[in-house]
Formats: C-alpha cells, sequence, structure tokens
C-alpha cells in the first residue's frame, strides 16, 4: 500500500529517512535536523514537496519524496522524485514498480509535463529497474553550491 505521510508518521518516517542516508543510494549522509525539516515541510503544505509512506503486512517498510518545480525546457511543471527508499528485506517484491506506478498516475493526474529523478552512478541495481520503467539519461551534469551548512 501507498499512502500520503501523516503526522502519526514522524517516527517511521525518521528512521527510514536516515537508513537511507546511511546507505550506498546517496553520496553522504546528512545531519538529523535535515531529516525533521523534511518531516516538518511535508506537514506545513504539498506546494513543494510530498511524502508517501510504503506499507507491507501492516507496517511501515518504505518511503518516497517528490519535490515541484517549474520548467521551461519541459514546458509545464516537473516532478523530481527525491528519494525512494524500501527496507532491505522488501526489494524485489515489486514495491518499486508499484510506487512507480503510483506516482506516474499522481503526475498525469495533477498535469506534470515531466518526471526526473537522479541515481549514483553506482546504484546499478535502481538504474537498471529505472531504465526498464522507461527512464533515459539525460546529457547534463549537475552543479550545486551549498547555501546552508551540513
Amino acid at each position: 500500500m501507498i499512502r500520503k505521510i501523516e503526522a502519526k508518521d514522524r517516527a517511521d518516517f525518521l528512521a527510514l529517512s536516515e537508513q537511507f542516508y546511511q546507505s550506498s543510494a546517496v553520496s553522504h549522509p546528512i545531519p538529523r535536523a535535515f531529516h525533521e525539516d523534511a518531516f516538518e515541510e511535508l506537514m506545513r503544505s504539498d506546494e513543494y514537496a510530498e511524502g508517501f509512506m510504503l506499507e507491507a503486512e501492516g507496517r511501515p517498510v518504505g518511503f518516497g519524496l517528490i519535490a515541484k518545480t517549474y520548467s521551461r525546457e519541459a514546458g509545464g511543471m516537473v516532478m523530481w522524485l527525491e528519494e525512494l527508499f524500501i527496507l532491505q528485506e522488501y526489494r524485489s517484491h515489486g514495491l518499486g514498480r508499484a510506487y512507480f506506478a503510483f506516482v506516474e498516475n499522481f503526475a498525469k493526474e495533477q498535469g506534470f509535463a515531466r518526471i526526473r529523478l537522479e541515481v549514483e552512478e553506482g546504484n546499478v541495481r535502481a538504474r537498471a529497474l529505472y531504465e526498464r520503467l522507461g527512464y533515459q539519461p539525460l546529457a547534463y551534469r549537475q552543479m550545486v553550491k551549498e547555501l546552508r551548512e551540513n
């Protein structure tokens, strides 16, 4: 089951989020405050970001986060698949594929023009899933300038 994150999910979200940022799917961990800030933003509004809990056997086993932006190049709103994390023991059971079906349907219903995501180069398993689902690499190289200390 996939559902929108609610206030009651705080502890589960924080625990799963910290596990995600300790995994090889990301390039580095983030401070605890960043996990808490993300949850607070999800509770504040769905204007910029939305979060979803993935459940199996009646309990949270993962989460997904999306961010929203406008792109002239895409001709409209773009949904960024910011994060997807599923506990190891629940991977390869169709939850990732179910999440993508869910967010793609959500994006179509909301009128998004494009879905975009990032993946670590070494995350071969995730890249293979994304490619099977029709996602293509972009020729862009991302750059970043941090304005908030980690």
